[in-house]
């Protein structure tokens, strides 16, 4: 069995102890299903997202000429850079999700 134990603080959302304090929720079969497909798809972009760079990557190793105006190269520097943020931000979420869904031992 595994507990989703993620702080919510964090977020902004303390609404949503009101009422419920900490009654324990199992998901159902049909939200844990949703969830999976979701994270399948994450999985895909990913993947995509590796294997572009990775072109990209071989683009810039090739011997090939690589040519621009310093506008056009300063706009790639800019989408790099923002490219950078956002997986930095991700990967940091990815980790505390990960943190945040923790094994129980079954208890009897």
């Amino acid at each position: 069995m595994w507990e989703v134990i993620a702080d919510h603080k964090e977020y902004g959302i303390e609404v949503l102890e009101e009422g419920i304090a900490d009654r324990q929720l199992a998901f159902e079969e049909q939200e844990r299903t949703k969830w999976a497909e979701e994270i399948g798809t994450f999985a895909i972009k990913m993947s995509s997202l590796a294997e572009k760079a990775k072109q990209l990557q071989q683009l810039f190793i090739s011997e090939d000429q690589t040519i621009g105006t310093p506008a056009s190269l300063k706009t790639l520097k800019v989408q790099m850079f923002k490219i950078n943020d956002a997986m930095t931000t991700v990967l940091e979420v990815a980790q505390k999700i990960e943190e945040g869904i923790i094994k129980k031992n079954n208890q009897k």
